[in-house]
C-alpha cells in the first residue's frame, strides 16, 4: 500500500485541490500550469497540519523526511543550495488555508540567510545594502514569528537608527545601516532567547514551518475563523517557495493589485506596489505606497506583463482576483492570486457585470457573493443634508479604503475598542497602522483610521472583507500614542472625542453627522430578482410590529412566519400595567377583567401587521414566556408596580414567589399557560380572528388567512385541547360576524418529543414551524444564555467546530427536523414546514433546510435578503449535486450495459461453477434458467441479473430470499415496484415525495 503523500511541488497541484494545498498553494500550481512566471517551490498539506497538532504538535520523522526531500529536489530545478556558499538558495515560508485569512497566519522571507551566505549575496550582487536589509529583516521575522519576541522592540531600534541618521523613511538608510541593525537584532535575539541566532538553514527551515502550523491556532486565526465560520479542523497548508527579491535596487519592487476596484467593482486594475521593497511592506502599511497605474511609466514591460496576466487569470477562474507580484530587476513573478475580498456593493456589481460579459452565467454569479455580505448594504449613511451642513468640519482626508458611514468616540487601541464596545458605546479606531493582532478590535468598531498604509493595507483588506468603514493612510494626523490624542492642523483630539468618517470619500469630520436608512436599488434589486427566481423555499420574516414587517416587505419577505404576542406587551405603560394585572390575578374572574384590557390592544397590532403585509401570510404565535418574566425584578420598581396595580408590595412579591421556577426554560410556558388558563387562549384567538375578519373587509381582493400557531407543544392531547379553545373562540367570532374567513391551526416543533410524534401532531396541525432556538436547547441540555460560559472550551479543544445556536446542528438537532418532516408528509402530504429560529437567516443553515424540502425560512427583517440570496444558492448547489449523481449513474448503466454485451458474447455459462456464474455472468444463466433440472442448484445464487421481460413472475417467487442476501439482485425487486411507486430521479429533488410511497409499502408488508 503507497505512503501518504504530503508534499507537493507546484508543477505537482491544480487549482482544484485547494482542500489539500490551501488556497495560495493550489493556485500557484495552477498559474504554474498556466505557464506564468511563478517562482518555484512547494507546498506542505493541510493533512500535514492536522497530523502536527494529532502528534502533540511535532512534525513527525516520515514528514520531515518527505519535506528534506522536497528541497533537495528544489536545490537540483533552482542550480542553488540552501546554506551553500557558491550558489545560495533562500526561499519563504507561508501559510495558505483553503479560506483565505489575510495576515491572521505568519510569513518568513528570506530564509537561509546567515553570516556566511550574507556575505556570498553581497558579493554576488554587489550591493551590501541589499544584502543586509535582506538578512535583518529575516532576523526581525524569525525572532517574532518562530520565537516570540515583540515586534514593538524591533520597530524601536530601527527608528533609533532613523533618528541618528536624520532621516523618517526605511529606504533612506543606507548599506552600513543595514549592517547596523542586522547585528543590533541578533544582539537583541541573544539577549532574550540566551543563544545565538541559528545559522543553521535545516534548522531554521524546520522550525519555521512548525511556526506556521502553530499559527492556525495564534488568537488572531481563531477568531477570524469564528467570525467567518471557518472549521478549526481544516488546518493550514505551508508554502515553501524560491525567494525573489524587490528590494535590489530602482529596477525591483513589489506590489498588490486587484483586477477590478475591490470598492466600488470598477472594471478596472486597482492597486499599489513600491520601489525597492519587499511584499510584506505593502501589505503592512508601513510606507504609503503608488498606485499601480503609475508602473506603467516606471517599469513599462513589468506592467505590460502584469496586465495581460490580470485578464487571463480573470478569464480562467470566472472571478475578480487578488494577486501580489514581485519584480526583480524588471522580470515579473507571481507570487499570489485569489478570488478577491470586495464590499457588498463591489460584490453586486462585479456579479452583475461579468454575467453581462459572458464570463459567468446567472447561476454562478449568484455563488459569487457571499449572502451574509448583503448585511452590509443595509447599513444606514450619512444624511446628504447634515453632511452639506458639516462640509466645514472636514479636518483630514485620507483614503477611501472601504465604504460606510461611521460616527463614534476616538479610540487608539484595539482592547480599549473591545472594552468600550462591551459598554454599549460606539467606537472609531484610530491607529499608526493596523496589524493582525488588531483584528477583534477592528470587528467591534464603527470604523477604522490609520495614519499608514495604502488601498491593500492590512486594514482596508480586512475592513472591506468585514464590511466596516475604513480610511486610510491619512497622513494629515500625527498620532501620540503615549498621550491617547491626535493632533491635525494644530487641533488636538484626544481618547473620547467624537468623529466621523466618510469611507467613500476619505474624509474624516469633527463631531457626529446623522445618519438615515440606506436605500436599495440597482444591483442589488436586479441580482436579488435573479435569486428570487432561482430559489424554491418562500421567505418570511419574524416581526412583531408593523414597522418591523413593513421594513421586512421592503426587504422581499414574502410573508411573516412569527409573531411574538408577548413583545406587543411592553410597547406602553398601559400594556405593561394590563398584562401585570393578569400575572397577579387570583382567580378567573380578575383574569378576565385585565384579559378585557388586553384584547383590543392585540387586535389592533395584528390589524397593523396584516396591513402592513398586504394580504400575505401571517404566522401567529399565542403567548410563550413565562408569566413570572412580565413582573418587576429590582425591589424599587416593584413598590411603583404594586401602587399602579393597587396591591400591596407583600401581594406582588407574594405572586412572583408563587411563579419563580428553578428552570423556567422547561417550565410552566407554551402553551402550558393555555392549558391551565384558557382565557388567555380565547383572547388572543378572538383578537386575531376579529382583527383578520376587518382587514378583509377593507381589502375584499386580499383573502386573509391567519396562521395560528400554538408552542412549546409534546403531546398531541396538549396540542388537541388548544386547538378546540382555538377552533370554538374562532367559529363563535366569524358566526357573531357573519361573514366567511378561514384559519389555520399549527404547531411548532421545539421539542424533542414532538419531532418524534410528528406523524401523530399532524392529524390536528396543519402546518409545523421548527423553534430551532429551543430545539437546540432541549436537545443539547443546555440553556443559550449560558452556554456562552462555556462553549469556548469546546471550540478551542475541537469538541465543537461551530456554535450550534449560530448554525444548525446537521447530526442532532438537524436528524430530528427530518424525521418530522418525513412523519409529518406521511400523515398531512400538503403539511407547510417552516423554521422561525435564528437559524432561519444563517446561510449555512439554509442550506440544510433545502435538503429536508422545508417550505419557508423566517428571519428577522435585515436578514430577509441574506435568506433570500442563501436559498437560491442551496437550490443551484442541491441542483449540481443532483447533475453530479445523475451522471455517475449514467456512467455506471453504461458500463453494465457494456459489461452485458460482453458477457453475452462469451458463452461462459456452461463451463462456469456456480461461483463464478454468480458474480460474472448471471444474464446468460438466466436464460437457460427454465431447463430445471440443470439449473436448479444455479437459481438461487445466479440470480445477479435477471431477464425480466421473460421470467418476471417465476423469479419473484423463487428468488425472495436470496434477492435480500444479494446486493445485485435488489436491481429486480426495484424494477418491479417502481410500476406503483414515484420515480427515483424525481425523489433526488424533492424530499417531499420520497417518503410517502416508503408509508404505502410499509403498510403493506404489515
Amino acid at each position: 500500500m503507497a505512503t501518504k503523500k504530503y508534499v507537493y511541488k507546484f508543477s505537482e497541484g491544480n487549482g482544484s485541490m485547494r482542500e489539500l494545498l490551501g488556497g495560495k498553494g493550489a493556485n500557484l500550481a495552477e498559474m504554474s500550469i498556466l505557464g506564468m512566471p511563478v517562482p518555484d517551490g512547494f507546498t506542505i498539506t493541510t493533512e500535514a497540519c492536522n497530523a502536527y497538532y494529532a502528534d502533540g504538535k511535532k512534525i513527525n520523522k516520515n514528514i520531515m523526511d518527505e519535506i528534506h526531500k522536497h528541497v533537495e529536489m528544489l536545490q537540483k530545478a533552482t542550480g542553488k543550495k540552501l546554506g551553500g556558499l557558491e550558489n545560495p538558495l533562500l526561499v519563504s515560508v507561508r501559510s495558505g488555508a483553503r479560506a483565505s485569512m489575510p495576515g491572521m497566519m505568519d510569513t518568513i522571507l528570506n530564509l537561509g540567510m546567515n553570516d556566511e551566505v550574507v556575505k556570498v549575496v553581497e558579493e554576488k550582487t554587489g550591493n551590501k545594502r541589499f544584502a543586509y536589509d535582506s538578512y535583518r529583516r529575516f532576523v526581525q521575522m524569525f525572532s517574532d514569528v518562530v520565537m516570540g519576541l515583540s515586534k514593538s522592540r524591533f520597530e524601536e531600534i530601527i527608528d533609533e537608527v532613523k533618528e541618528k541618521k536624520g532621516v523618517t523613511q526605511d529606504i533612506e538608510l543606507d548599506a552600513e545601516d543595514m549592517f547596523e541593525l542586522t547585528n543590533r537584532f541578533k544582539a537583541f535575539y541573544k539577549k532574550e532567547l540566551k543563544e545565538d541566532f541559528p545559522q543553521d538553514p535545516t534548522v531554521q527551515l524546520e522550525r519555521a514551518i512548525e511556526a506556521v502550523f502553530r499559527s492556525w491556532n495564534n488568537d488572531r486565526a481563531i477568531f477570524y475563523r469564528k467570525m467567518n465560520d471557518i472549521p478549526s479542523s481544516w488546518g493550514t497548508a505551508v508554502n515553501v517557495q524560491t525567494m525573489v527579491f524587490g528590494n535590489m535596487g530602482d529596477d525591483c519592487g513589489t506590489g498588490v493589485a486587484f483586477t477590478r476596484n475591490p470598492a466600488t467593482g470598477e472594471r478596472k486594475l486597482f492597486g499599489e506596489y513600491l520601489i525597492n521593497a519587499q511584499g510584506e511592506d505593502v501589505v503592512a502599511g508601513i510606507r504609503t505606497p503608488s498606485p499601480i497605474a503609475e508602473l506603467k511609466k516606471a517599469m513599462p514591460k513589468a506592467y505590460k506583463d502584469f496586465t495581460d496576466i490580470c485578464a487571463r487569470l480573470e478569464k480562467h477562474y470566472h472571478d475578480m482576483q487578488d494577486m501580489e507580484f514581485t519584480i526583480e530587476h524588471g522580470k515579473l513573478f507571481m507570487l499570489q492570486t485569489r478570488n478577491a475580498k470586495r464590499t457588498a456593493a463591489a460584490a453586486l456589481k462585479v456579479a452583475v457585470d461579468m454575467e453581462k460579459e459572458g464570463l459567468v452565467t446567472k447561476d454562478q454569479a449568484l455563488l459569487m457573493v457571499d449572502p451574509k455580505q448583503l448585511d452590509d448594504l443595509l447599513h444606514p449613511q450619512f444624511d446628504a443634508d447634515d453632511l452639506k451642513k458639516k462640509k466645514n468640519d472636514v479636518i483630514a482626508k485620507g483614503l477611501a479604503a472601504s465604504p460606510g458611514a461611521a460616527c463614534g468616540e476616538i479610540v487608539f487601541t484595539a482592547e480599549e475598542a473591545k472594552t468600550k464596545a462591551t459598554m454599549g458605546r460606539k467606537v472609531i479606531l484610530v491607529r499608526l497602522e493596523t496589524s493582525p493582532e488588531d483584528i477583534e478590535g477592528m470587528h467591534v468598531s464603527e470604523g477604522i483610521l490609520t495614519v499608514r498604509g495604502g488601498m491593500t493595507s492590512h486594514a482596508a483588506v480586512v475592513a472591506r472583507g468585514m464590511g466596516a468603514c475604513c480610511v486610510s493612510g491619512c497622513g494629515d494626523i500625527k498620532v501620540n500614542e503615549s498621550k491617547l490624542q491626535f493632533t491635525v492642523k494644530g487641533e488636538v483630539f484626544k481618547d473620547g472625542d467624537i468623529i466621523s468618517l466618510d469611507g467613500s470619500t476619505g474624509l474624516v469630520y469633527r463631531g457626529e453627522i446623522k445618519t438615515v436608512p440606506a436605500t436599495i436599488s440597482g444591483n442589488f434589486k436586479k441580482f436579488m430578482q435573479w435569486a428570487d427566481e432561482r430559489r424554491t423555499m418562500k421567505i418570511r420574516t419574524n416581526a412583531d410590529t408593523p414597522e418591523d414587517a413593513a421594513r421586512a416587505v421592503s426587504f422581499g419577505a414574502e410573508g411573516v412566519g412569527l409573531v411574538r404576542t408577548e413583545h406587543m406587551f411592553f410597547n406602553s405603560p398601559e400594556r405593561i400595567k394590563a398584562i401585570r394585572e393578569l400575572v397577579v390575578a387570583q382567580n378567573v374572574e380578575q383574569r378576565q377583567i385585565a384579559l378585557k384590557q388586553l384584547e383590543p390592544m392585540q387586535q389592533g397590532d395584528f390589524e397593523g401587521i396584516f396591513e402592513a403585509m398586504g394580504g400575505r401570510s401571517v404566522t401567529i404565535r399565542l403567548l410563550d414566556p413565562p408569566l413570572h418574566e412580565f413582573l418587576p425584578k429590582a425591589e424599587a420598581e416593584s413598590l411603583e408596580v404594586a401602587k399602579a396595580l393597587g396591591i400591596s408590595v407583600e401581594d406582588l412579591m407574594a405572586a412572583a414567589a408563587n411563579l419563580h421556577e428553578f428552570n423556567p426554560m422547561m417550565g410552566h410556558r407554551g402553551c402550558r399557560l393555555d392549558v391551565t388558563y384558557p382565557e388567555i387562549g380565547v383572547m388572543q384567538t378572538r383578537a386575531i380572528i376579529k382583527a383578520a375578519i376587518n382587514i378583509n373587509k377593507k381589502h375584499r381582493g386580499w383573502k386573509l388567512v391567519p396562521e395560528i400557531m400554538v408552542p412549546l407543544v409534546g403531546e398531541k392531547k396538549e396540542l388537541d385541547y388548544v386547538a378546540q379553545i382555538i377552533r370554538t373562540t374562532a367559529d363563535e367570532v366569524i358566526k357573531e360576524a357573519g361573514v366567511k374567513q378561514d384559519y389555520k391551526i399549527g404547531t411548532m416543533i421545539e421539542i424533542p418529543r414532538a419531532a418524534l410524534n410528528a406523524d401523530e401532531l399532524a392529524e390536528t396541525a396543519e402546518f409545523f414551524s421548527f423553534g430551532t432556538n429551543d430545539l437546540t436547547q432541549m436537545t443539547f441540555g443546555f440553556s443559550r444564555d449560558d452556554a456562552g460560559k462555556f462553549l469556548d472550551d469546546y471550540y478551542s479543544k475541537h469538541i465543537y467546530d461551530n456554535d450550534p445556536f449560530a448554525h444548525v446542528d446537521v447530526n442532532g438537532v438537524g436528524k430530528l427536523i427530518s424525521m418530522a418532516c418525513e412523519k409529518g408528509r406521511s400523515t398531512r402530504k400538503d403539511i407547510h414546514l417552516g423554521v422561525c429560529g435564528e437559524h432561519g437567516g444563517d446561510p449555512v443553515s439554509i442550506e440544510f433546510f433545502q435538503r429536508v424540502g422545508l417550505t419557508y425560512v423566517s428571519c428577522s427583517p435585515y436578514r430577509v435578503p441574506i435568506a433570500r440570496l442563501a436559498a437560491a444558492q442551496a437550490a443551484i448547489r442541491a441542483d449540481v449535486k443532483s447533475s453530479v449523481v445523475a451522471k455517475k449513474t449514467a456512467k455506471k448503466t453504461v458500463a453494465k450495459k457494456a459489461t452485458k454485451k460482453v458477457a453475452a458474447k462469451k458463452p461462459v455459462a456452461k463451463k462456469a461453477t456456480t461461483k463464478t456464474v454468480s458474480k460474472k455472468v448471471a444474464k446468460p444463466v438466466a436464460k437457460k434458467a427454465p431447463a430445471k433440472k440443470t439449473v436448479k442448484p444455479v437459481a438461487k445464487k445466479a440470480v445477479k441479473k435477471v431477464a425480466t421481460k421473460k421470467v418476471v413472475k417465476p423469479a419473484a417467487k423463487k428468488v425472495t430470499k436470496p434477492v435480500a442476501k444479494k446486493p445485485v439482485a435488489k436491481k429486480s425487486a426495484v424494477k418491479k415496484v417502481t410500476k406503483k411507486v414515484s420515480a427515483p430521479k424525481a425523489v433526488a429533488k424533492k424530499p417531499v415525495a420520497k417518503k410517502a410511497p416508503a408509508k404505502k409499502t410499509t403498510k403493506k408488508s404489515k
